[in-house]
């Protein structure tokens, strides 16, 4: 299949495709005569691999991980638990960083109503402080 099948089949756009397999992320695909890129099941594969993997927000620099681990299915898989562990540990992190950050929004929220001016907007004050 072409890019655009690819594209069109994966659910992602042309240019990250091209991106993905520029990192390093996807196999080179065939070519044909005319230099068009071909893909074919294992492509697409890989290529749900790494939307899987973007969808938990896992870098491309752990991807790439991943994929390297992936290729060498006899090793431990004590370093893919540790990368997991530490994705966590991330999401974890940005989970108390949003709820701190809906506290101090909720809190602005609660200084104004829709009746007062901008002069007198309580939003406005807390954010010029």
């Amino acid at each position: 299949m072409k890019i655009g099948e690819l594209s069109k089949t994966s659910g992602c756009s042309i240019q990250t495709i091209r991106f993905y397999e520029k990192e390093g992320l996807l196999s080179d695909p065939e070519r044909t005569e005319g230099n068009f890129r071909l893909y074919d099941v294992t492509a697409l594969k890989q290529l749900e691999f790494v939307k899987h993997c973007r969808s938990l927000d896992i870098s491309l620099i752990d991807i790439k991980r991943l994929i390297d681990l992936k290729n060498k299915p006899e090793e431990s898989c004590s370093s893919v638990n540790a990368l997991i562990a530490q994705q966590l540990a991330l999401v974890k992190k940005r989970m108390k960083e949003l709820k701190a950050l809906k506290n101090e929004l909720q809190q602005m929220a609660s200084t104004c109503n829709s009746d007062n001016t901008i002069e007198g907007c309580g939003i406005i004050k807390s954010l010029d402080s």
